[in-house]
């Protein structure tokens, strides 16, 4: 049943606006085999007040009871009314980051509450409303200021693919499209990005790939295609970033595949935060058996099992940016490495958030505690937390999402 309510929801997904093709016509007679397959078996997949009839993804099952507990949901929706109480009129918690507005309406989103729609409509609508409207006609995400571009950029342009699929808006179809395109002829020559949305020779760092891997991977979830020169690269310059503990850079060597190494932030600091980094590229690009995965789940894990929880305090495990790739590596990974760490993170988050019914300011919030701070900085912890707990619903498009085996065969179309 889960396979083939991915089947349909994979197929069901097509740009209006993209010509007739061979692919649109292959995604059309699978779909409708699809479909029979369901008639003829008995299946049935029920729609939730979120997810309505007319909505183009349907909710996979969590894998086991395990996941999710009385306390995660609890949290979970004590978060998501925080921060629909804290929004703002605006739409955007007092924050002009559109990669942060976009946070807060991944976590309605990852909670099955679509645009306009149930009990949470609104506020994920509100926010949607600020992201685009501010959407630059170069296709640039970002109104603060030009050292914020891409990390603004990759963010809302990730959102924005995960809810193409779940509405029939066409700004955000036009929004997105732009927004790959300025991707694309942002990278740099060795297959990076910078910090300012201008293609140079040297991209900066791992921080500002991951972001760019999320975009270009939400945007082959929903349908659209991206340039096969560009996964390549971006593939070659993070693994550049990987560094054995004896410092061999970018090496495929013996030596190097057989020491114990992670990803870091310039190809010298290694991070947890750049350890899960890595892992989210290379998973995101398609490079599923990469011998430098395995690698890195190992930092994580070692990193997890180190957290000390402090009581309603507010703080989420490490720091949200580091929380937001830790919990996807290990989620992308599966097996072992989900199955042993999302429990330890799950938990944490639901011992840690803030508890006053007396204050609507701080009932139900988490702190970044490092990045962020004032209201965009609770914006942030809030948004991370709640993702991560709803990660087991599993209704955002990219986390149902199969292999892809050739992403060379998809290509952005140009106009």
């Amino acid at each position: 049943m889960t396979q083939l309510r991915a089947r349909i929801k994979s197929f069901a997904v097509w740009p209006p606006w993209f010509p007739v093709s061979w692919a649109h016509m292959y995604r059309c007679l699978t779909f409708g085999l699809a479909v029979w397959t369901a008639l003829l078996v008995g299946c049935f997949v029920p729609t939730t007040e979120a997810f309505p009839q007319n909505s183009r993804i349907s909710p996979a099952p969590p894998e086991g009871d395990w996941e999710i507990t009385p306390a995660s949901e609890q949290a979970l929706e004590l978060g998501l009314r925080w921060l629909e109480g804290n929004q703002g009129p605006e739409g955007n918690w007092e924050s002009n980051d559109l990669g942060l507005v976009s946070m807060g309406v991944l976590a309605f989103l990852a909670a099955g509450h679509s645009p306009g729609r149930g009990r949470y409509g609104g506020p994920v609508k509100r926010a949607l409303d600020y992201v685009i409207k501010n959407a630059k006609p170069s296709g640039l995400l970002n109104i603060s200021e030009p050292g914020r571009d891409m990390y603004n950029h990759g963010l809302a342009a990730f959102v924005l693919g995960q809810v193409y699929g779940m509405t029939d808006d066409t700004r955000i179809s036009q929004a997105l499209d732009r927004a790959l395109k300025l991707i694309a002829g942002t990278q740099c020559e060795d297959g990076g990005w910078d910090y300012r949305a201008l293609r140079q020779q040297n991209g900066h760092d791992l921080s500002l790939a991951v972001m760019q891997a999320k975009a270009l991977r939400s945007a082959l979830d929903s349908g659209l295609e991206v340039p096969p020169e560009v996964i390549d690269l971006a593939i070659r310059s993070v693994r550049a970033y990987y560094c054995s503990r004896s410092g061999r850079r970018n090496s495929d060597s013996f030596e190097a595949r057989t020491e114990p190494g992670q990803f870091t932030y310039d190809g010298t600091r290694g991070s947890t935060a750049m350890a899960a980094c890595g892992v989210v590229c290379l998973q995101e690009f398609g490079q599923y058996d990469d011998w430098r995965i395995p690698k890195n789940i190992d930092v994580i894990a070692i990193a997890i099992a180190a957290l000390k929880p402090n009581r309603r305090s507010g703080t989420v495990p490490f720091d949200a940016y580091t929380l937001y790739y830790i919990g996807q590596a290990i989620y992308q990974v599966g097996g072992r490495a989900w199955r042993e760490n999302y429990p330890r993170l799950r938990d944490f988050l639901t011992e840690t958030q803030i508890h006053n019914a007396r204050d609507p300011k701080l009932h139900g919030l988490w702190r970044d505690g490092e990045r962020v701070g004032g209201k965009p900085g609770d914006l942030y912890g809030t948004a991370v937390a709640c993702f991560i707990l709803a990660i087991p619903n599993r209704y955002l498009p990219i986390l149902q999402e199969g292999r892809i085996d050739s992403l060379d065969s998809r290509r952005l179309r140009q106009r």
